[in-house]
C-alpha cells in the first residue's frame, strides 16, 4: 500500500507536465508551435542518452542503503523546485523563450527520470507473480487515479482560464506558477511517505550489481528479446494516446466542446479517471482470467471504441458522459502495462542470472517520452497545416476544429491499432507468464540461501 505513494508522486509530476506545458508556452508565453515542437525533438535526443544511461548506472550501483534509494532521494529534491521553474519563463524574444523552454525541460527530465526510473524498477522486484502484481496494482492504480485527478483538477481550480481568454496574461501566468507550487508541495508529501515507509529492496538481489553486463552489452541483451521489442511498440502506441488526450484537452475543450471555464474542463477530463478508478477492480478479474497479453489487447480495443464519440460531441453534458466512458479502457491499460514488463524482466533474469530493471525501465522510459515528442510533432504539423501556428481563438474556424478533433481521436486510434497488432504477436501468454514467475521465484530462493549461508 505505501509503495503506491511512489507512483502517486510520479504520475502527478508527469501528467501535470503533460497537461500544462504545451498550453502554457503556446497560449500564455506565445512561443510558436514550431519552436515548441523543435524543443521537444531536442529533448527527445537528450532522453535517448539520459534514460538508458541512468538505468544502466542504477543497475550497476552499490550503496549501503541499496541500489535504487540514493537515486530516488537525489532525484526528488531538485525536481520539486524545477517543477515550479517550468512556469517562470521570462518575457522576451522568441529565441530567449525557446532556450529557456529547452533548458528547463531538459533539467526537469534529468531529475524526473532519476526518481521515476528507480521507483518503478522496484515493482517487479517487490511483487513476484501475476497474482501479487495484480493485487499490488489494484492499490497502485487506485492511488495513480487519485494522482491523475490531482494533476488535472487542481490546476483548473487555481487557473481561471488555461488559454488566458478574457483574463490578463500576467494574472494567468501567476496562476500557473501557483498551481506548480501546490503540485510540488503535494508531491513532496507523497515522496516522503514512500521513501520513509514504502521503499524496500530485497536482500537476494543485493549482489546482482556485480554481474550486470557493461552498458553496450546490456543494451544488446535488452533488445535481444522479442517480447521486449513488441512490448515497447505497444507501449509507445498506448502512451501516444495517453499523452495526447491531456495535452490537447485545454484547447480541444475550448474550441470543440465550447467550454471556456478551466475548472469545468478539468472536471470533464477528471471524470475519465474517476471512471477508471471504478473500473480498475473488474479489470483485475479480467487480468487474472485472461492473462496480461489478452487483457492488454482488450483494453486497447475498449480505448479505441470509447475515443470515437469525441470526434463529434459538443457541450458540457456530452463531454462529461463520454469522458466517463473513456475510463473503461483507461482502467485496463493502467493495470496491464507494469504487469506485462515485469514478466519480461523475469525472463531476462532467468537467462542472465541478474535483475536488470534499470535497463528495461530506462529504455522503456525513453520510448514513453519519445511518444510525447511525436504528440507535439503531430500538434505542430496540424497547427501549421491549418495556419494556426500562433495562438488566436478568433481565427479558430472549422478547419482548426477538425484538426483538434483529429488530434484527439484519429491520431490516437491509428497508434492504438499499431499497438494491438504488436501485442497480438507478444510471445508471453498466460501459461508462459505463470511458468516464468515460478522459475524466477525458485531462483530468488537460491540467491537468498547463498547470501544467508
Amino acid at each position: 500500500m505505501l509503495y503506491s505513494f511512489a507512483g502517486f508522486t510520479d504520475v502527478i509530476f508527469l501528467q501535470s507536465f503533460t497537461f500544462l506545458i504545451f498550453t502554457f508556452y503556446f497560449s500564455i508565453i506565445e512561443l510558436p508551435a514550431g519552436l515548441i515542437s523543435l524543443g521537444f525533438i531536442l529533448w527527445a535526443i537528450w532522453n535517448a542518452f539520459n534514460d538508458p544511461m541512468l538505468g544502466a548506472i542504477s543497475d550497476r550501483s552499490n550503496f549501503k542503503m541499496g541500489r535504487r534509494k540514493p537515486f530516488i532521494i537525489i532525484g526528488i529534491i531538485p525536481l520539486l523546485v524545477i517543477n515550479i521553474l517550468l512556469f517562470t519563463a521570462p518575457r522576451g524574444s522568441d529565441l530567449l523563450l525557446f532556450f529557456y523552454f529547452l533548458i528547463i525541460i531538459v533539467i526537469w527530465e534529468l531529475f524526473y527520470t532519476m526518481y521515476s526510473l528507480n521507483q518503478t524498477s522496484l515493482f517487479p522486484e517487490m511483487f513476484r507473480d501475476l497474482d501479487q502484481r495484480s493485487k499490488a496494482n489494484n492499490s497502485i492504480q487506485f492511488f495513480q487515479v487519485i494522482s491523475l485527478l490531482i494533476a488535472f483538477l487542481f490546476p483548473g481550480f487555481l487557473i481561471d482560464s488555461f488559454t488566458s481568454e478574457d483574463i490578463p496574461i500576467g494574472t494567468t501566468h501567476l496562476q500557473y506558477i501557483l498551481a506548480a507550487v501546490v503540485i510540488s508541495i503535494i508531491c513532496a508529501i507523497g515522496a516522503f511517505v514512500f521513501i520513509k515507509f514504502g521503499l524496500k529492496e530485497r536482500i537476494e538481489f543485493s549482489k546482482d550489481y556485480e554481474r550486470v553486463p557493461p552498458f553496450r552489452q546490456a543494451l544488446k541483451y535488452t533488445f535481444g528479446y522479442k517480447s521486449f521489442k513488441l512490448y515497447v511498440i505497444g507501449n509507445f502506441a498506448l502512451w501516444y494516446a495517453f499523452n495526447m488526450i491531456p495535452t490537447i484537452m485545454p484547447i480541444y475543450g475550448t474550441v470543440c466542446l465550447g467550454v471556456q471555464d478551466a475548472s469545468i474542463l478539468s472536471l470533464i477530463l477528471g471524470t475519465g479517471f474517476v471512471s477508471a478508478a471504478i473500473f480498475v477492480f473488474p479489470w483485475r478479474i479480467i487480468v487474472n482470467k485472461l492473462g496480461a497479453k489478452r487483457s492488454y489487447i482488450l483494453s486497447l480495443i475498449f480505448f479505441i471504441i470509447t475515443l470515437l464519440p469525441l470526434m463529434f460531441i459538443r457541450g458540457v453534458l456530452l463531454g462529461f458522459t463520454f469522458f466517463f466512458l473513456l475510463g473503461i479502457g483507461l482502467a485496463g491499460v493502467l493495470i496491464v502495462r507494469d504487469i506485462t514488463i515485469a514478466a519480461i524482466i523475469d525472463e531476462d533474469e532467468l537467462k542472465t542470472g541478474v535483475r536488470r530493471e534499470g535497463n528495461f525501465y530506462g529504455i522503456n522510459g525513453f520510448i514513453v517520452k519519445f511518444s510525447n515528442v511525436v504528440v507535439f510533432l503531430s500538434i505542430g504539423l496540424v497547427f501549421i497545416g491549418t495556419d494556426w501556428n500562433i495562438f488566436d481563438l478568433s481565427t479558430a474556424e472549422y478547419v482548426v476544429e477538425f484538426g483538434l478533433r483529429s488530434l484527439m481521436v484519429i491520431f490516437p486510434i491509428v497508434f492504438l491499432i499499431i499497438g494491438i497488432i504488436a501485442m497480438r504477436y507478444f510471445p508471453i501468454d498466460k501459461e508462459k507468464y505463470t511458468q516464468l514467475t515460478e522459475d524466477a521465484r525458485k531462483l530468488h530462493s537460491e540467491k537468498k540461501t547463498k547470501l544467508i549461508s
